[in-house]
């Protein structure tokens, strides 16, 4: 390795080339692989292999992003891991000689031809985000591979003004253009469509759901004859007050205050039957008196989005990737399959984690460990010849993160899918129901947070806290149920008679809370008692004993 110590302690690469040529040269890839990206990227937010053991990366494309003054180079990369499987990544690089430009947040110093300076994620360049921008407006199809920027019909921009990194995300990088504009940089990417792009553009061309950013732009990179890769998604920027999480979260801790400053008789407070619709007219004074109407009112309006998403989606008779399939044999493999696969190895991470678990947490594990066999046997009844109703392109990961509130209205946004999923399986045709025992799972989560986080605020004993909270939760997804399946009976969407809506509902809520639990023992232990208590919820309501 052909390089110098410099005096604050960190290697200077040294090449004789320049940076039009640089990645060319087998040692540069090479020392870019083992010496530099190796230790950079495990410190990048963006990075989805931290819980892995990092193998070797590789370089598997690269080419340029230019025009008449600045040279730049998008690289896509492969790491492979011992575990035996690979993630891909797409990193645009770019040289800077003045530091003052990115500060400490370089990848490497290099020296090119002798001249110092510093490799540096692209994105951080106001150059490079103009010049991505001109390129989608101009909708320019690069000549040097295959390339391609896409504007979409319902761009309006008359041009570049500014741009700022959105710098909140973990998966990928969000420029704020003009302030009206978001361009996506996927980072970790697929030898596929992103489901995120493909459902964007679809519910924008055919303007059947206005309650999502509107698709406006791409990048995309054809791989080979078949494949192409997702790079980068433009939409209108949605002006919001944050997202939903925080939303009700922050309405659940003000409820949760006036129910500790009412003292109510809690026997007085009565759940729902399991998964009864009632209208926000049927919901108790006595819970109206510590939880305000706007309250239910702001879930019925969320059910209404998710029904008109659904209906939206739902409508397809001629794009293949869009139209509604019944249930198959197929189906039911695939899904038995991964279910079963995916709860063994929640079971084992259980197993792994009991000495760390102590008081209700320890007593939920072992009550679900006690029925690992009637959960098995629950996933393996999945039997379609009883469904009737049908399975579409649904969001796929939804929960209150993943929809943005403005004046008291929803918008949907992030269509990518699970984040443990194929991007194969991401574009399976699911029931619409699975998106909702996502979103209630995500009520669930909010309700309990607020508990957890909060219950020596409040005047009333942890369990009681709890018997409080299953009320609660019990009237927020009776009004849901209410509004969602009104709205998409009368639209004619077909999700089933009732009776298959609440089998597909429970049998997704089970699915969802199990796929919780291992990414909190994973992340967060301390919460996993939240997808272990709903877990024990859903099976005692059942009555699975």
């Amino acid at each position: 390795m052909n390089q110098e110590q410099e005096i604050d302690g960190r290697i200077v690469f040294k090449y004789d080339t320049g940076w039009k040529e640089l990645l060319e040269s087998d040692r540069f890839k090479k020392e870019l692989c083992e010496d530099i990206l190796e230790p950079y990227i495990l410190n990048q937010r963006w990075y989805g292999g931290k819980a892995s053991a990092l193998k070797y990366i590789e370089v598997i494309d690269s080419f340029p992003i230019e025009d008449e003054v600045d040279t730049f180079y998008g690289i896509v990369l492969e790491v492979n891991f011992r575990e035996a499987f690979v993630h891909n990544y797409f990193l645009p690089i770019a040289f800077v000689t003045d530091q003052e430009v990115v500060g400490d947040k370089f990848i490497a110093h290099l020296k090119l031809n002798g001249t110092s300076g510093f490799l540096v994620d692209a994105l951080l360049l106001e150059s490079f985000r103009k010049q991505i921008f001109e390129k989608i407006l101009e909708g320019e199809k690069y000549r040097y591979k295959e390339v391609a920027y896409r504007r979409g019909r319902s761009n309006q921009s008359q041009g570049y003004k500014s741009s700022r990194l959105m710098g909140v995300e973990q998966s990928n990088t969000s420029i704020i253009y003009n302030d009206k504009y978001i361009l996506k940089i996927f980072r970790r990417v697929y030898v596929d469509e992103n489901p995120d792009y493909e459902i964007s553009k679809y519910l924008t061309a055919k303007a059947l759901f206005n309650n999502t950013p509107k698709y406006l732009g791409s990048i995309t990179l054809k791989f080979s004859d078949k494949n192409v890769i997702t790079l980068g998604l433009m939409q209108e920027l949605v002006q919001n007050q944050g997202d939903a999480w925080e939303y009700f979260v922050h309405n659940l801790k003000l409820t949760f205050e006036e129910l500790s400053r009412q003292q109510p008789k809690l026997e007085t407070l009565r759940a729902t039957k399991y998964l009864e619709q009632i209208s926000i007219t049927d919901v108790p004074a006595s819970i109206l008196a510590w939880c305000p109407i706007e309250f239910f009112e702001d879930v019925s309006q969320l059910a209404l989005r998710t029904a008109q998403m659904h209906i939206a989606l739902g409508q397809e008779r001629i794009n293949t990737a869009f139209t509604p399939q019944a249930f198959s044999n197929d189906y039911s493999v695939w899904l038995k399959n991964r279910l079963i696969y995916q709860f063994e190895n929640r079971i084992n991470l259980v197993e792994n984690n009991l000495h760390k678990l102590d008081g209700l947490q320890l007593e939920l594990a072992n009550e679900l460990l006690s029925k690992k066999k009637i959960i098995r046997k629950q996933f393996l009844d999945f039997d379609e010849t009883m469904l009737k109703s049908e399975r579409l392109r649904i969001h796929g990961d939804y929960h209150l993160g993943q929809v943005l509130v403005q004046d008291r209205d929803f918008f949907i946004i992030d269509f990518e899918g699970e984040p443990e999923s194929t991007i194969r399986d991401r574009k399976v045709k699911q029931p619409p129901i699975k998106d909702i025992a996502g979103i209630f799972r995500s009520f669930n989560y909010a309700i309990y947070a607020t508990v957890f986080n909060n219950h020596e605020s409040y005047d009333f004993e942890l369990e009681e806290l709890f018997e409080v909270a299953d009320v609660l939760y019990s009237h927020i997804i009776g009004v849901f149920l209410k509004t969602y399946i009104n709205e998409v009976q009368t639209a004619n969407l077909n999700i089933g008679y009732i009776k298959e809506i609440e089998f597909l509902l429970q049998y997704c809520l089970l699915e969802k809370a199990v796929y919780e639990l291992g990414y909190e023992l994973n992340a967060r232990p301390r919460w996993a008692i939240i997808p272990l208590k709903g877990i024990s919820n859903i099976l005692n309501q059942q009555h699975y004993e």
